[in-house]
């Protein structure tokens, strides 16, 4: 599960937790991991890890990367330096490029599972 760009800054790191929390409440087993974009803001990186996020993502460009870097490196945190490729489902036609996606990224498609 992947925020949407900069999420941190405008909907907050605990929102982004507990949105996290209850998708896997209510999809036991679909929500594997959970990626917060933190943009260029490291201070809301620091929060997020504050508040038990696990993986995020931040600008390299920002000062303080190199800090927030080694926190996350010591507590064993996933820290990404740009947003891995995802289908936003907000787009216009999203929803008929998602069978494609996901053969792209997994190889099949198991029709027969239920998209939720």
């Amino acid at each position: 599960m992947l925020s949407g760009p900069g999420a941190a800054l405008y909907a907050g790191c605990l929102w982004w937790r507990e949105l996290a929390d209850l998708a896997r409440r209510e999809f036991p087993g679909l929500v594997a991991a959970d990626i917060l974009d933190c943009a260029d803001a490291p201070g809301r990186a620091l929060e997020a890890i504050r508040v038990g996020q696990t993986c995020l993502i931040l600008s390299t460009s920002v000062p303080g990367f190199a800090a927030v870097a080694a926190i996350a490196g010591a507590q064993g945190l996933c820290l990404l330096r740009e947003r891995p490729p995802a289908l936003d489902m907000a787009e216009l036609g999203a929803s008929r490029r998602l069978e494609g996606w996901l053969r792209d990224k997994t190889g099949n498609v198991d029709r027969t599972a239920p998209l939720g």
